[in-house]
């Protein structure tokens, strides 16, 4: 029985997350003999093959949401409401090109964004002109993401990084960032750490912003059966925000709570994504 909830429930996740031609595009990225970006022991592989990106991913999302510019270029160009599988579809599929992919399909994956990125421009509500393929926006959605990421990972992932692993991360997050065309994004924790210390002055909440927040935490694109999973999920990755984004993003912030209830749940769901997608000799 378990081996069939395993199943059914590990066929759901690839077909949500992956897509309905998930064999096809394993194969193309995983079965090849031709050398990728990362050797196999990378701490890149280790972090985005864990269960704790589910909730990196979602931290992200609401934490690069607080740069008027990089907010409004995905309020007025993104597709994230009218077909949010889809662009999570394609964002899964980037991350797995990119870390574990061939070569060819790193590059692919990487002319791709950069193809839709020339498209993203525009005014913000304020009259602040932006460009997805701006080097400065770039650096924040990169460093937002690599934050998030790391934070969720140490807090849920398997093997958590540690030592000279945490720099490596960084590092090996930088190869794919530069080939995308931040300029100069960070190679070491400490600069990761100075890096968003140097953001801190432009990032705030706005409307866009707050409805983007509402909408991923309150308005998933779910059927009622799959709320209460996602509910945990997004219960984790507001656990993980930092305090001085709450008022803006309009977040609750309850530390006692999310120091035991918030942060167990995070646990549960993590262990239970991991069991339902990766195979075990025992199951």
């Amino acid at each position: 029985m378990s081996a069939a909830v395993r199943g059914w429930l590990g066929e759901q996740i690839h077909t949500r997350v992956v897509g309905p031609d998930a064999v096809t595009r394993r194969a193309e990225l995983f079965e090849t003999s031709e050398p990728g970006w990362f050797a196999e022991g990378a701490p890149i592989r280790r972090v985005h093959g864990d269960a704790s990106m589910f909730v990196g991913g979602l931290r992200a999302l609401l934490f690069q949401s607080l740069h008027p510019r990089a907010m409004a270029g995905v309020a007025q160009h993104s597709d994230y409401r009218s077909d949010p599988w889809g662009r999570l579809q394609r964002t899964a599929d980037f991350l797995a090109a990119t870390t574990f992919g061939p070569t060819s399909e790193a590059e692919r994956a990487v002319r791709i964004v950069r193809r839709v990125h020339r498209r993203v421009v525009g005014f913000t509500v304020n009259g602040e002109e932006y460009a997805a393929s701006d080097p400065h926006l770039l650096g924040w959605v990169h460093i937002a993401e690599l934050d998030s990421f790391l934070t969720a990972h140490d807090r849920f992932g398997e093997q958590p990084l540690v030592g000279d692993e945490r720099d490596e991360y960084v590092a090996n997050s930088a190869v794919v960032a530069r080939a995308l065309g931040v300029l100069a994004p960070p190679t070491s924790e400490q600069e990761l750490r100075d890096q968003l210390s140097a953001y801190r002055p432009e990032l705030r909440g706005n409307r866009e912003a707050r409805d983007a927040a509402r909408y991923l935490l309150v308005q998933p694109p779910l059927p009622l059966a799959g709320r209460a999973a996602y509910g945990l999920i997004a219960a984790a990755a507001v656990s993980l925000m930092p305090v001085w984004t709450r008022w803006p993003l309009r977040l609750p912030w309850l530390p006692i709570s999310e120091a035991t209830l918030g942060r167990a749940v995070g646990d549960v769901v993590t262990k239970s994504l991991r069991w339902a997608i990766v195979p075990h000799a025992n199951s």
